[in-house]
């Protein structure tokens, strides 16, 4: 409420009734509250606007309410604008007033609400919420159908060299993009091109890098070049090639760093090959620490040779090699740096918590003390993650004169960005001409997982392992209990129990795949096709242990696991210390003097000299016994006189006897009984022999507790290990392939391990022998191994991480056993790059068929913690090597270890923990049925604490008798690779109910951040009938160095599908007799606007899911089961009915989207719409990414605030642009932020 009369002229109006003095008006208390409001002038009646009470002036006060007129003021839009019934004066009514007095005529007036509409504009009505525009919207941002991920390739620009010999490719992504135009011209061209030694692609690549490294960063620093090629695009030669054009400058020093000293010999070979054979190569492991270019080392030109390992090597006189090669380069270096597999430096910048690696640290060094030289970064796998980058300081993404000031802001920008920002920075580097990507085509290689599930006796095996370790853990906190003084050691055995814990699961997990893999190496075999094993560990040092520890000769092989267990007691069981014997007679004469010299004041040759001598004077003891240990020991001669302390009288010094221990003197006959034999000077008086006989039985009781306490303690300890040999565990996988599949003489073992295990003749038992023989030496075995699958003599290869490095293993047109290799993973690698190095041993260049891969993985939850981790990597792996993150999707639908895995095991945890409710019902229970859910609440927080992740747990009393209590500590909360872990450990039936708990709530986050827009989808392609590009592109930004630019493109799209498409459609499917019952036209059940939706459903992949298809924007990527489509729509039988609201949709759709004329967006709204404009910035984003991350932070739905990557190819004349979709309204907002326009050159 407020005064009504109308207020002054460019003032606010008053607010109504607030406390505080007013104008005109009276102050007055309100009835309800006791607040003080200020009554307008005029005003009897009014609600209090704090307690809502209705009130009336008091008497006295009414007649004060009788002002004179007030003049008019105009209109005060906060309040109805009424006539009054007498003057016809138009006043301002507050909202709610009813009764008041007219301020120009004072006439009581009466609001008659009935009347009231006329004055009131008419309201639109509620906008009501279009189901149909919120699943389209949903669709629409999922994007379009996914297109192909490789293109094939050829060098764009140039054509210099005969074509490469085997097929290559790019990712579609990088295709898009134009790398600058070739400027450089080669000195070696012609012997290249009368040589064939290299390839278009690899001379591609030796013009663009020269070029590259003819500009210079902001910083000073000469600008680098990065190699991404894949295996058997022939990195090694480019190299060669690069050194060799440059020694032709005048460049005659190199620097070749690389991951082995023995692909020294591989890079003389590639210098040959190029004809560089006057260029030396030079060992560095093979030469000393002295300058190089010295008259007693001579290295004065050619290529020094050196690892990783060496590059962070130092001698004993502390000299390092990294000083070595920057003496030997000298100062204005400007020849070659090569960094080959440089993804050995990541690491450089870790995560939270991490140290960075030394090599990462002198990778960086190297390249600060020689910053003009010419960096070439090769790695076939790049970098696996944006922040193994960190050493790439040479291409000059960050620093001076970029919007990143140094790499973690770079860094912080790509986190946010998603997959797509990854594959942008690829894109932006090859737009730039520092990078090149090409990979050897995957095609006609065949992907498959196969799930292994665990056998019945496998299944019995891993529940009782997994009772045994938790009671283990049991057995181990009791047992440590009793050691109370050593903690420190406590926490080391945890870190070994949790270390040998994951292990022991790991190789069990192994061992149950066994089966699986013979079963396929078997059938591989009888299809005529060949068959490689790839695992990573061998189990090599439990073999040695046990062969050491049983003998050469065993009855069976080995188990890894039981050996780990055995291992893992033996050392770390906790003990209390082993007493020591107990103290005989010389002990107590210890005791004894211990005792004494713990006397303050005497010492201990004081002692010795005033010890009465009853011993015959022959005894012949030196003068030096007797001499004075202090200045206040007495120097008179021995016939001094003391006094007896217990008769009190003086005697001479040599007639009393004094005690070893209390150091009294008395006479020998004072004491009780008088004592009158001699006495050895030991003697001590009865109470000092008291005091040590209490002790010495104290003492011995003390030292049987605890002999009998660790009795128990080592008995304990032998009952443990004598169940652990009962238990049934399986062999060592690697030794049990090799038997089921025929032995050593069947299968060709190429794996780091020295001996191994081998069924004797007879079938009876196992003996030891070491895998070489008198004519292999155990350096070059893998070798032989290889050439005898190789060879065919061999059918089968098991290769490990250790023994395959650089192994070729393809079906080569070379080699005479050219079957189809069949590649299993029995175990996944840790890291996406030693997984990609085990794929390239059986996919390179010149084979006669592609192999095809198997990932073999359990039925077990945790056992995906493994794909996980590879799946993540090799994801982003994907988006920055390859450029596009679905050249690999095999692996990633078990990506658990991402931001929305640590929220989904938060959410969880808190469930469990009964701290908030579960968002899903957890498998196997009902909602129906509360009691179940309970129960499992109950098993799974005594499984949490079995494996250690819920701590200090109690179980209750009284009301809560049963319940366990216990917590979680905030860093287990969301660490998703622990719980992946430690499930491992737990029984299968409770370890697969909480991993697909964990995934149920995962998908459900995922779902929401799909829904709401949040979610990172990676590229999107933008698929339509038909899509042109508008005008003339917009060139926005220009690269100062490359001179590459930034354009905006504007595409008009056309999604629609007219009746006669979805006939046809319909019709296809019917014809070839794939179709359902429910196929046909559907409309949706309720009206938006007047209208219905229509859409056409047809059956899709799955049975009960079914495709859709819209008259406005065509096919939806995503599916819908029937029963959710059966909800929302009803099926439309008249075909005249289906046509008249399908054209009538596709018409209507062409110049408006699904939330009618008044979308609050307007015309910028999208959603539903079949003509549409398009808005995409190409080329090179990351120099203005700060920019269109500032302008899409404005815009108001959430789904244009982040950054999407999206794909869009012209169907005039296929242009295929890769860039930033920029939502029509943040368009203007970005071009002004930008503040340069100019029209592309047509």
């Amino acid at each position: 409420m407020g005064q009504p009369s109308v207020p002054p002229p460019l003032t606010p109006p008053a607010p109504p009734l607030m406390g505080g003095g007013g104008g005109g008006g009276c102050q007055v208390r309100c009835a309800g509250c006791r607040m003080i409001l200020t009554v307008g002038a005029g005003l009897t009646e009014f609600v209090c606007p704090t307690c809502q009470l209705p009130q009336m002036l008091p008497p006295e006060l009414v007649s004060r309410t009788h002002l004179p007129p007030v003049p008019a003021h105009g209109i005060d839009p906060t309040k109805i604008q009424l006539p009054c019934a007498h003057c016809k004066a138009i006043l301002n009514v507050p909202h709610g007033l009813s009764r008041f007095a007219c301020p120009q005529c004072g006439i009581d007036l009466a609001v008659d609400v009935s009347k009231l509409k006329q004055f009131f504009p008419p309201r639109p009505p509620p906008e009501e919420v279009n189901e149909v525009a919120i699943e389209v919207e949903r669709e629409e941002d999922e994007g379009g159908m996914v297109g192909e991920t490789f293109t094939d390739y050829r060098p764009p620009k140039l054509s210099i060299g005969p074509p490469h010999p085997d097929h290559v490719v790019e990712t579609s992504s990088l295709s898009a993009v134009q790398p600058p135009e070739p400027t450089y011209d080669l000195k070696i061209k012609d012997d290249l091109e009368s040589s064939n030694a290299l390839s278009c692609l690899q001379i591609e690549t030796l013009v663009y890098a020269c070029q590259r490294h003819l500009h210079h960063l902001q910083s000073g620093a000469r600008a680098g070049f990065f190699i991404g090629d894949g295996a058997g695009v022939g990195k090694g030669r480019t190299i060669a090639g690069l050194i060799w054009e440059n020694w032709h400058h005048g460049m005659r020093k190199a620097l070749w760093i690389s991951v082995g000293s023995d692909l020294k010999f591989d890079a003389r070979r590639d210098l040959d090959d190029v004809g560089a054979t006057s260029v030396e190569v030079h060992a560095l492991n093979k030469l000393p620490y002295s300058k190089l270019d010295s008259k007693s080392v001579g290295v004065r030109e050619g290529v020094v040779f050196l690892t990783y390992s060496s590059l962070i090597a130092s001698s004993e006189k502390g000299r390092s090699r990294l000083q070595q090669l920057v003496q030997w380069c000298g100062s204005g270096y400007d020849g070659l740096v090569i960094f080959d597999e440089c993804h050995k430096a990541k690491n450089l910048v870790p995560e939270a918590g991490g140290q960075p690696t030394r090599t990462g640290e002198a990778v960086l060094e190297l390249q600060a003390r020689l910053p003009d030289a010419r960096v070439i970064y090769c790695s076939a796998t790049g970098a696996s993650e944006p922040r193994n980058m960190g050493y790439m300081i040479r291409l000059g993404l960050w620093g001076a004169g970029t919007c990143f000031s140094n790499f973690r802001e770079f860094l912080g920008a790509l986190d946010k960005g998603g997959v797509g920002a990854l594959e942008l920075v690829a894109m932006d580097m090859k737009a730039r001409g520092m990078y090149v990507c090409r990979t050897l085509s995957y095609k006609g290689a065949e992907f498959e997982t196969v799930e292994a599930p665990l056998e019945g006796q496998m299944t019995e095996m891993y529940k009782r392992a997994a009772e045994f370790w938790a009671e283990l853990r049991v057995e181990l906190l009791s047992a440590s209990a009793f050691l109370t003084d050593e903690k420190p050691n406590s926490s080391q055995v945890w870190r070994v129990y949790w270390a040998s814990h994951q292990r022991f699961f790991r190789h069990m997990c192994m061992s149950a795949k066994v089966p699986a893999a013979v079963r396929l190496s078997k059938q591989a075999l009888m299809e005529n096709k060949c068959v490689v094993i790839g695992l990573q560990s061998t189990g090599e040092a439990r073999t040695e242990e046990a062969v050491t520890k049983y003998g050469l000769e065993l009855d069976d092989f080995i188990s890894g696991p039981r050996e780990l267990l055995l291992k893992f007691v033996e050392e770390n069981y906790p003990l209390p210390e082993k007493p020591e014997s107990l103290p005989g007679e010389e002990s107590v004469k210890e005791l004894q003097r211990k005792r004494h010299s713990a006397t303050p004041g005497v010492s201990l040759k004081g002692r010795v000299r005033k010890v009465a001598k009853w011993k015959p004077a022959s005894d012949g003891e030196s003068d030096e016994d007797f001499e004075p240990d202090s200045e206040h020991e007495s120097t008179e001669s021995d016939d001094e006189f003391q006094i007896c302390e217990i008769c009190n009288t003086e005697e001479e010094r040599k007639k009393l006897l004094q005690c070893s221990c209390c150091a009294q003197l008395v006479h020998p006959s004072c004491l009780v009984p008088p004592m009158i034999e001699l006495v050895s000077e030991e003697w001590s008086c009865h109470l000092c022999k008291e005091k040590t006989d209490e002790y010495l039985q104290a003492r011995h009781a003390y030292v049987a507790e605890l002999l009998k306490r660790y009795e128990a303690a080592m008995e304990r300890k032998s009952k443990i290990l004598e169940i652990i040999r009962s238990l049934d565990l399986p062999n060592n996988p690697l030794d049990d392939i090799i038997d089921q599949l025929g032995g050593p003489d069947n299968v060709a073992e190429m794996t780091g391990r020295r001996g191994m295990l081998v069924r004797a003749s007879t079938g009876k038992g196992v003996t030891y022998q070491a895998r070489n023989t008198k004519e292999v030496t155990m350096e070059m075995v893998n070798m032989n191994e290889k050439q005898l699958f190789m060879d065919g003599k061999k059918f089968v290869a098991i290769i490990s991480e250790a023994g395959s490095a650089g192994v070729s293993l393809q079906a080569d047109r070379r080699a005479v056993n050219q079957r189809r290799r069949v590649h299993l993973t029995l175990e996944l690698p840790w890291s996406a790059d030693r997984a990609i190095q085990q794929f390239g041993r059986t996919h390179r260049s010149n084979q006669a068929s592609a192999p095809e891969y198997r990932l073999l993985f359990t039925n077990l939850g945790g056992e995906r913690r493994f794909a996980s981790i590879v799946a993540k990597r090799l994801e982003t792996l994907g988006a920055l090597t390859q450029g596009d993150r679905r050249a690999g999707p095999l692996l990633s639908a078990y990506n658990y270890d991402s931001a929305y895995g640590k929220r989904a095991l938060m959410a969880m945890y808190r469930g469990i923990m009964e701290q908030d409710s579960l968002p899903v019902v957890p498998p196997g229970c009902s909602s129906e049925k509360p009691e179940t859910i309970q129960e499992f609440i109950m098993k799974a927080k005594a499984a949490l604490v079995s494996v250690g992740i819920v701590r200090d747990s109690v179980l209750g009393n009284g009301k809560d008798s049963g319940k366990l209590s216990g917590r979680i500590v905030d860093s287990d909360m969301h660490d998703v690779g622990r719980f992946l872990n430690r499930l491992l450990g737990l029984p299968p039936d409770i370890q697969n109910r909480l991993f697909e708990l964990f995934v149920s709530i995962l998908d459900l986050l995922v779902q929401n951040a799909r829904t709401e827009g949040h979610f990172d989808s990676g590229i999107v392609d933008m698929k339509a009938n038909v899509i042109e590009l508008q005008g003339t592109p917009k060139t926005v930004h220009i690269d100062p160095m490359s001179g590459a630019s930034t354009v905006m493109f504007t595409f008009t799209m056309d999604r629609g599908i007219t009746w006669e498409s979805a006939t046809t459609l319909l019709d296809e499917k019917q014809k070839d007799g794939l179709g359902s019952a429910s196929d046909g036209f559907y409309e949706s059940k309720r009206e938006w606007l007047g209208r219905r939706h229509f859409l056409l459903a047809f059956e899709g992949s799955a049975s009960g899911m079914f495709k859709m298809v819209r008259p406005a924007v065509g096919e939806a990527l995503r599916e819908m089961p029937l029963a959710e489509l059966k909800s929302k729509y009803r099926r439309v039988s008249s075909l005249e009915k289906a046509r008249s609201g399908w054209e009538n949709e596709y018409e209507v759709s062409s110049k408006q989207c699904m939330h009618g004329p008044n979308c609050k967006l307007g015309n910028f709204c999208t959603v539903g719409r079949r003509l549409q404009e398009v808005n995409v910035l190409g080329g090179l984003i990351l120099p203005i990414w700060g920019t269109i991350e500032k302008a899409l932070s404005k815009q108001a739905r959430q789904s244009h605030k982040r950054l999407r990557v999206v794909r869009i190819e012209t169907t005039t004349d296929n242009q295929r642009i890769v860039g930033l979709l920029v939502p029509n309204a943040a368009v203007e907002s970005v071009l002004q932020d930008l503040a340069w326009v100019q029209d592309l050159d047509p």
